[in-house]
C-alpha cells in the first residue's frame, strides 16, 4: 500500500472508548443506533489492552509535532477516571517528544469534582452538549438540563477550559438570538459550536448513509430556509457586538475561507477524511457521520491507523468531497466558503439533474450572501495586519 504521501496536516481520529453507550437516550442522537452493529458485545467498552494499541499507533500516525486525542461517544464519561489516567500515561510512554492534547466532548450530568479536578490538572478541553436555554434543551435531551448546569458549575468552578456544542433542532431553530444570548449572557460562554439536524431513516427505522438516495427525514430537522434564517440573525447580532469576544466556530470558519486559510473545520474545507472515528473494539471508520458498514476502514488489530488513513478507500472517501460535486456548485460563486459543506447532507439533485447537492444548500446561499460585504472588510483588516473586531465600528 501506497502510505508515502502523508497528509499535509494532522490527521485525527475520534475515539468512542464506550462506544455507543450513553446514560441519556436524546431523541435526535445519530449514534446510539450504532451499538446495533456491535450486539454481541455485551459490555461496549475499549479494553486496556487495545487503548494501549491504539495510543502507540495514533501517535505513530502523526506527521507533525502536535497531537490531539478527542474522546467522543457516546458518553466517554461512562469510563472510569483510571481508564483515562492511564491513557495518559500511555501518552507520555509513546509521546517521542511530541507535545500532546486532549479533548472530551461530554452530555455534562456526569461531571462532578473529581473528574473537573482531572480536567484542569491535565489541561483538557472539554465540550459540552448543551442546545439552549431550559425550555429547548429539556425537550429532546431526557430533561438534563440543570444537571448539565451544575456539570459547567463545576467547570468553572475549577477553571476548566470549556466549550459549548449545540444542536440545532427544529425547535430552537426558531429563536437564533435567544439562542445566542443565552451562550454568552447566561452561560458566560466564549467558545460556541452549534451544528443543524439533518437525519433520515429507512423504512427499518435505521440511519440512511449521506451519500445515499432516499430516506425519510426526521421530524427534529432542520429545514434549509429556517438554517439560512438563523445564522444569519445570529451573525446580526455577533457581528456588531461580539467579535473578537464570542468565537463561534462557523463564522470563524467561514472568514478563515473568506482570508484563503484552512478553516479549521472538515465541513466548510474543499476536502475530508482526515478525521476517522474509531469504535471500542478498533473498527476504523472512514468519519464519526459516516459509521456505517460501507465505510469501514478495518481494525487496528489488524491493519495500522497509518496504512488505513493513509490507504485508498480512505482517499477516495476524501478527494469525493470535491471530485463528486453537483454541475450547481461548481458554478456557485461562493464555492471557495462552502465547498459543497458536510458529504452527510449532500442527497438533493440540483437544477441541472446531477445528483449531491447539499440538503441546506439554499440556506447556505442566503447566509453567505447575508454575510459577503462584512466578510470582505475582515478579510481586508486581516490582511493588513489589523485586527477584524473593526468591523464592529463599521456596522449599524
Amino acid at each position: 500500500m501506497d502510505i508515502a504521501n502523508p497528509f499535509a496536516r494532522p490527521l485525527y481520529v475520534m475515539l468512542k472508548p464506550a462506544g455507543a453507550q450513553c446514560n441519556l437516550s436524546c431523541r435526535y442522537c445519530y449514534y446510539l443506533e450504532k451499538s446495533k452493529y456491535y450486539s454481541d458485545n455485551s459490555l461496549d467498552v475499549m479494553p486496556d489492552a487495545l487503548l494501549e494499541q491504539f495510543v502507540r499507533q495514533y501517535i505513530e500516525a502523526q506527521t507533525t509535532p502536535e497531537v490531539l486525542f478527542t474522546w467522543h461517544g457516546g458518553e466517554p464519561l461512562l469510563r472510569p477516571l483510571s481508564f483515562y489516567q492511564k491513557a495518559l500515561l500511555l501518552q507520555r510512554q509513546n509521546a517521542k517528544g511530541r507535545h500532546i492534547d486532549n479533548c472530551i466532548q461530554t452530555n455534562g450530568t456526569l461531571l462532578n469534582d473529581e473528574w473537573c479536578r482531572f480536567f484542569k490538572e491535565n489541561n483538557f478541553l472539554v465540550g459540552v452538549s448543551i442546545d439552549g436555554p431550559q425550555h429547548f434543551h429539556d425537550i429532546y435531551r431526557c430533561k438534563s438540563f440543570e444537571k448539565v448546569m451544575r456539570g459547567i458549575e463545576l467547570l468553572n468552578k475549577y477553571d476548566v477550559q470549556w466549550n459549548a456544542m449545540a444542536v440545532v433542532n427544529n425547535l430552537n431553530v426558531g429563536h437564533p438570538v435567544e439562542f445566542y444570548r443565552f451562550f454568552r449572557d447566561t452561560l458566560n460562554c466564549r467558545f460556541l459550536q452549534f451544528t443543524p439536524i439533518v437525519e433520515r431513516y429507512d423504512a427499518s427505522g435505521m440511519l440512511v448513509a449521506g451519500l445515499r438516495d432516499g430516506g425519510k427525514l426526521t421530524a427534529t430537522s432542520v429545514t434549509a430556509e429556517q438554517w439560512g434564517r438563523f445564522l444569519c440573525e445570529i451573525f446580526d447580532e455577533w457581528v456588531r457586538n461580539d467579535v473578537g469576544e464570542m468565537f463561534v466556530q462557523l463564522f470563524d470558519a467561514t472568514l478563515a475561507n473568506w482570508c484563503g486559510v484552512p478553516p479549521g473545520i472538515c465541513s466548510l474545507a474543499p476536502v475530508c477524511g482526515h478525521s476517522a472515528a474509531m469504535e471500542h473494539n478498533g473498527d476504523l471508520y472512514s468519519c464519526d457521520h459516516f459509521v456505517f458498514p460501507e465505510y469501514k476502514l478495518g481494525n487496528i488489530q489488524n491493519e495500522t491507523i497509518t496504512s488505513m488513513m493513509y490507504g485508498e478507500q480512505q482517499r477516495t472517501f476524501g478527494q469525493a468531497k470535491r471530485t463528486a460535486l453537483p454541475r450547481q456548485c461548481k458554478e456557485c460563486q461562493y464555492l471557495f466558503a462552502c465547498n459543497g459543506e458536510c458529504p452527510k447532507n449532500r442527497f438533493l439533485t440540483d437544477e441541472y439533474g446531477d445528483f449531491g447537492l447539499n440538503y441546506l444548500c439554499s440556506g447556505y446561499l442566503r447566509y453567505f450572501r447575508h454575510v459577503a460585504s462584512a466578510m470582505d472588510f475582515m478579510a481586508d483588516e486581516w490582511r493588513e495586519g489589523r485586527e477584524a473586531a473593526n468591523i464592529m465600528h463599521s456596522v449599524l
